[in-house]
């Protein structure tokens, strides 16, 4: 249970100023004091002797059957403000700050022990999580404003972080897209002492199973073997992860939970392909090159004769003008012909031959 002297700092938010020095029954009601209450009509009996002397500047009587109302209250008031006194300072500085703003503390919201008037503090490492808020200054926003009950809805917060991640996103356009520029960098072609081409897979900082593949391509010409023996040797040994088209090897490895490693699981693998290639003790000489995994896609080559040439211009040239020529002589020697002047000229002449067609006219009921 919260003690009686928070309990009455907590209420006393609502006016601490109005404190009241008499007595009424609202107050004695439940007494500040631990000490229970007596009653005119209960037999005396004698106070116990102490055997201490009180240290206390005010030393509560054992019995108040003979104080007045006025210093009971009095009584009370000292005790209240030794307690306060004992208390953080901030926690007063707090109460007396919502009471004059006229803040109600609420009597209806379950807070019996001490732990439910414990207000924690603000973890300001959660507001610094996150990819895009990384490299942000970390700014000491205060505390919380005091709730009263006018927040906006679930669905309105919703809008609010969508609103909040466009603005985002346009502060990135704005300033961070026109310095990458800076970080362009001019290609420079492999050299033979990088013959290995890796390739990664990134999902911009999110959590992916396919994050962890890592795949190296590389050419068997391009590494520093002894003999064509060897490099005959690497290709049996690559198998199906040879392409004959290309003329490279591909591999990948996703066996590991992070790429640093697949990508060494990459490197000794092909640590032992070369070592395996050199070794002379077994060419394989006698096991034929086997490229039936590889189905080669048909290429079509564009035919020399379809080639624009000067001469085949000309000739284009010169048969559309006498397509066009031809044409116009059919126009106007009447050989060709033209619809529209063919409906105008025989529309008369089809209104008048229209004849009245004759209209069937049943027989009445019981006519045969």
């Amino acid at each position: 249970m919260a003690s009686i002297t928070r309990r009455l700092l907590l209420q006393s938010r609502q006016c601490p100023s109005r404190i009241r020095t008499r007595a009424t029954p609202r107050c004695t009601a439940r007494p500040l004091s631990t000490t229970p209450a007596r009653r005119a009509d209960e037999d005396a009996t004698p106070a116990p002797t102490p055997t201490a002397v009180d240290e206390s500047p005010i030393a509560e009587p054992t019995s108040r059957k003979h104080l007045t109302p006025e210093e009971i209250t009095a009584l009370q008031l000292a005790k209240l403000a030794e307690d306060l006194k004992a208390m953080d300072p901030e926690v007063v500085s707090d109460a007396i700050r919502k009471g004059k703003h006229g803040i109600p503390f609420a009597q209806d919201f379950e807070l019996e022990t001490d732990e439910d008037f414990v207000i924690e503090a603000d973890d300001k490492r959660k507001s610094a999580q996150g990819f895009w808020s990384e490299g942000e200054e970390e700014e000491d926003m205060g505390p919380d404003e005091d709730y009263y009950g006018d927040d906006v809805t679930s669905h309105g917060h919703g809008l609010l972080d969508q609103h909040r991640e466009l603005r985002g996103y346009a502060r990135l356009i704005a300033w961070e897209l026109p310095l990458l520029s800076q970080l362009a960098r001019p290609f420079t072609p492999p050299t033979p002492s990088t013959p290995f081409r890796f390739r990664y897979t990134s999902y911009l900082g999110e959590t992916h199973p396919a994050t962890n593949k890592v795949v190296v391509e590389f050419s068997p010409t391009d590494l520093s073997l002894p003999s064509p023996t060897a490099l005959s040797k690497l290709i049996k040994l690559a198998g199906p992860r040879y392409n004959p088209t290309s003329q490279t090897i591909k591999l990948s490895c996703e066996t590991h939970t992070t790429q640093a490693q697949n990508k060494r699981a990459l490197g000794e693998t092909i640590t032992a392909l070369i070592a395996a290639a050199s070794d002379t003790a077994d060419t394989f000489e006698d096991v034929p090159f086997d490229f039936r995994h590889h189905k080669r896609k048909p290429r079509f080559e564009f035919p020399a004769r379809w080639a624009m040439t000067q001469e085949r211009r000309v000739y284009l040239e010169g048969k559309r003008r006498a397509a066009l020529e031809g044409e116009d002589q059919r126009l106007h020697t009447g050989k060709l012909v033209d619809g529209r002047a063919v409906i105008e000229t025989s529309l008369p002449f089809l209104t008048q031959a229209v004849e009245e067609v004759p209209v069937p006219v049943l027989a009445g009921r019981g006519r045969r």
